[in-house]
């Protein structure tokens, strides 16, 4: 991601003028794709009727087939065929691959079973899981207000395991495999919709071959309504479009900026799943996501900080 020097002269190609509207645009994207993911879950709710693991399979399977013709039209093939040359790149694309498909089948399962507010915590805990794992995995330094977040939120959430007396599962586990699934990324340095195809083409045949065999079963939900068929084919292009505007805004603004609208997802899963469909949300739940969303406050206030600092520095 390019950064803005003032020390650096404006190209023809993109005045002093240009910066205000390049940056709308990308907290644009940002939070169109935020927005996406945070109402998704409505649209995931209409096919409450389809088998989980047959929905997760025709989104991945419709993602790879909203990709490719994506980079078809682009005519990027022969680029995407040259990452397969490298095999430590590959190797890391396929993990990635597994996490996300995991990721899927939790968040969908988790959606239609019920515990949309459980996945909201997830994804509001998700930030702090990446603080973490970047300690762990990348020997990164917490920064005494990132430490206060992460105990902030690990407070709220001990506090849900003793009051219920049951582990939020499914909210760790959405934070766990999207973190380690963006730790992923991050060693990665390709484009995230050559990243996304190939991603998708590893679980292609497995997806090909699970719903042929529920088609020779005679169960398979494909084929028999026209609403439904379109419907699945939708679910490819609703997982594609949030990660293509994301990409997009990465580009633009600051990482910082991009963070502060991470959060338009969870919340609207939250006010969908309390206002829409009602789910249980008591004192618990609430002093739970208190501590949590104290923690996303510091951690945001800290961001902003120290993306501040880092712009006060002189140049090298």
């Amino acid at each position: 991601m390019t950064k803005l020097d003032s020390n650096t002269v404006p190209s023809p190609a993109r005045s002093t003028n240009d910066v205000g509207p390049s940056i709308n645009l990308g907290l644009s994207y940002a939070i169109g794709a935020y927005f996406i993911w945070g109402l998704v879950p409505l649209f995931w709710k209409q096919l409450a009727y389809v088998n989980s693991i047959e929905l997760v399979v025709h989104r991945m399977l419709w993602s790879f087939v909203f990709v490719a013709a994506y980079v078809l039209l682009r005519q990027d093939w022969k680029v995407l065929f040259g990452y397969f040359k490298d095999k430590v790149l590959i190797r890391r694309l396929a993990a990635a691959s597994i996490l996300f498909s995991a990721n899927a089948a939790i968040f969908i399962w988790a959606v239609n079973s019920g515990h949309l507010i459980e996945t909201s915590m997830g994804y509001f805990i998700n930030p702090l899981f990446n603080v973490t794992l970047g300690v762990i995995i990348f020997g990164e330094r917490l920064r005494p207000l990132q430490l206060l977040a992460i105990s902030s939120a690990a407070a709220g959430v001990l506090y849900y395991v003793f009051a219920f007396g049951a582990v939020p599962i499914i909210a760790l586990s959405l934070a766990l495999t999207f973190s380690v699934y963006g730790a992923f990324k991050k060693s990665i340095s390709i484009p995230a919709v050559h990243g996304m195809a190939i991603e998708t083409s590893f679980v292609l045949i497995p997806c090909l071959m699970y719903l042929g065999f529920l088609e020779w079963q005679g169960v398979g939900v494909f084929g028999n309504d026209l609403k439904t068929d379109v419907m699945l084919a939708l679910g490819g292009f609703i997982t594609l479009m949030p990660l293509l505007l994301f990409a997009s805004a990465a580009k633009i603004i600051s990482m910082t900026a991009l963070g502060i609208t991470q959060y338009i997802g969870p919340s609207l899963q939250l006010l969908i799943g309390v206002f829409i469909y009602n789910e249980f949300f008591g004192q618990p739940q609430q002093i739970a996501f208190v501590g949590i969303w104290i923690g996303v406050l510091i951690y945001t206030i800290d961001n902003v900080r120290h993306g501040r600092q880092r712009r006060r520095l002189p140049p090298i």
